[in-house]
Order: C-alpha cells, then structure tokens, then sequence
C-alpha cells in the first residue's frame, strides 16, 4: 500500500487591519481565523505585518516628517510582545478553529521602548505557540521602524501535515532563505505580503503571484500568497498628497492572494480588491511527485559543489561583567549574580529565548 500523503483545505486571509488599532486588530483577526476554521481549513496565513498594521506611510510620506514621526511611535505603541496577552487570544481562537495559524505582526521586545521585528508567528491547532520568523532584513521604508532577525528564527514547523515554513514580502526572492527552508523538506510555504508597494514600483499582486510561483515551483511546496487589504482609513491616512489617495484606492495595484501548486500554477485565486478568504483543497502528494524530478534538497543538487549553513546563533548586543550595582544598604540583592558572574542583555534574554519549535 505504501505511504499515504495528507489531503487538507488551506487558507489565505486577505484583509486589512484596524490600523495601528492592536485591540481591534486582534479581535478582528480572531474571527478571521474562526471563520477560517468553520470552512474547514486546517492551515491558515495571515498579510504582513496585519497587527497593528504596517508602516506603508514610508511609501508616501517623507520618512521625517511630523507624520511619519507620530506614525511610527503610534507603531510601536501598538506592536505586539510574544508571547503576550495578545497571542494568548489569537491562539485560543486557532485552537477553536482546530488549525495551524502563521500570523504576521509587528513584534517588539519585552522591556524596550523602541525596537521592533517584522515577524511571523506560528500557532497550533491547540493553541501553543510553535515558533516565529523574524524578517531578516527589512526592505525599503521599513528600515526605519524594523530592526533585522537572526537564523535562530528560520526553520520549518513540523505538522501531521508536513513542514510548514514562512517567508515575507521580499524574502521569497532570497534564494538562499528559500533554500533554507527547502532543505528543511517544508512542504507548504505561508508567504505574507503588505496591502500595498511604494507607487510608481511593481503592483503588489503582480510581485506575489510571481514570487509565489517561483517558490513553489523551486521548494516543490505549496504556497499560500496572504496580501493585505486597504481600507478607506487607511487610505486617508497614508496620502501625503490629494495624488496619493486615487493611487492608494487603485483596485488594480492592491489584493490579489492566491494559492500555489508545487508545479508553481495558482490553484486559487486571485482574490480582487475586496476583503476575503480564500480556500484550497491540496494533496501534499502532488509534492511528492513533482520532487522525483527536482528534488534541490536532495538528489538534484551536487553537496559536493554547494554547500549552504545557517548561522542560528543570535549575537548580544551587551554584557555586563563584575560586581552589580548593589542595593541602597551595599548589600547584594537576592537575585543579583555574584562576583565574577556576567550578567547578559540582549536580543537573546529580551526575546525571552522563544525559538522555532518551542515556546
């Protein structure tokens, strides 16, 4: 008889947040992901960065002005901690859908007061988080808000369904993250897209469909293209000039998600301008097939001429040697380390260690 393959529904939600709204947009995107879940879908992804939103004003406004300035503090006002009370509630809800979730959020660091990661973030059906990507390098605009991630949040998330892996935005032009995740045997891909580009550049569903496409078709995997939708809030917010509000309610330039086969053909989709989620019904054994051709993991490639390692170390960024502060009476408190002893500060310690895998 052999080996049998999963069959399962997918989906793709393409909407907009409550931007730069946290409390809405989580209580939005619980009932996306409930809705998800009543129609069956065993693996749902989310646009980028949809909680609070993303800093699509770069792409408009000067990035000094007085806006952007009051833009990006609103950001980080409303960004996310993982884990938080906030992922606390979007994996209660995926555990109601009974569904693997990758959400897209702007995520920042416990017990700071300015840095921030473009993540995604990995919920299971029982509502644990699993892990999460930080993008690892932010592209354009992004730059001023978002700070890189490190290899120790690049993986596949092993699933009865098979290795699921997440990339975004640009990332699914990175040939070696994609190979990355390749090698990691992830079988369906979660790619997660802005509601928007800078004007004047490649349409966001145009770049998706042909990104998606190229990832599927390399990795053998399926993909689900997840791209924001814009609001008329959003629309008024983000112009700078009256030019800026037509190009930003243009149909044409915004949406667009669709789901990818391992041959690299849509299977769903394109979804148009409008809030929605869409669905597929994949076979993981199409994967299969198509890899007894080009598996690039495996016997189609030469580790005798290529080789590619992943660095998933996470530097810090400062250390404390010595003696600590004492307490007011010189006395050491109880919890202070002992002579000798370094007290380490960092990304590591401020992330709270949440790596791939574990929580």
């Amino acid at each position: 008889m052999g080996d049998q393959y999963p069959r399962l529904r997918v989906a793709a939600v393409q909407a907009a947040p409550v931007f730069l709204n946290r409390e809405a947009s989580v209580e939005k995107a619980c009932r996306l992901i409930r809705e998800a879940g009543s129609a069956g879908a065993k693996v749902i992804g989310f646009p980028e960065g949809f909680i609070p939103g993303h800093p699509l004003w770069y792409h408009f406004r000067p990035a000094t002005d007085a806006t952007s300035n009051q833009l990006a503090a609103r950001l980080f006002a409303n960004a996310v901690c993982v884990p938080g009370r906030e992922t606390d509630q979007l994996g209660e809800a995926a555990r109601e859908a009974g569904a693997y979730l990758v959400m897209g959020l702007c995520e920042k660091m416990p017990g700071t007061f300015g840095t921030m990661f473009n993540s995604q973030v990995f919920f299971g059906p029982d509502g644990r988080i699993l892990g999460k990507h930080q993008k690892l390098v932010p592209t354009v605009g992004e730059r001023l808000v978002h700070t890189g991630g490190y290899g120790d949040t690049i993986g596949a998330i092993g699933t009865e369904y098979g290795k699921i892996g997440g990339l975004i935005c640009g990332e699914s032009l990175n040939p070696l993250l994609i190979f990355s995740l390749l090698a990691e045997q992830t079988q369906i891909h979660v790619i997660s897209w802005p509601s928007r580009f800078q004007k004047g550049g490649t349409c966001c569903p145009e770049r998706a469909q042909l990104s998606g496409s190229a990832v599927a078709a390399m990795s053998k995997s399926f993909v689900i293209n997840c791209i924001g939708a814009m609001s008329d809030e959003m629309c008024d917010m983000l112009a700078y000039t009256d030019d800026d509000k037509a190009v930003l309610a243009d149909p044409s330039a915004s949406g667009g998600s669709t789901i990818i086969n391992p041959r690299g053909n849509v299977i769903a989709g394109p979804l148009g301008h409008e809030e929605g989620i869409l669905y597929a019904d994949i076979d993981l054994a199409e994967g299969v097939q198509a890899k007894v051709e080009h598996d690039f993991a495996g016997h189609y490639n030469r580790p005798d001429v290529f080789h590619v390692a992943l660095n998933t170390h996470r530097p810090l960024i400062y250390t404390r040697e010595g003696k600590p502060l004492a307490a007011a009476d010189n006395a050491p408190s109880e919890s202070a380390p002992t002579d000798g002893e370094a007290t380490q500060v960092g990304s590591e310690v401020l992330a709270n260690g949440l790596r791939h895998g574990q929580v």
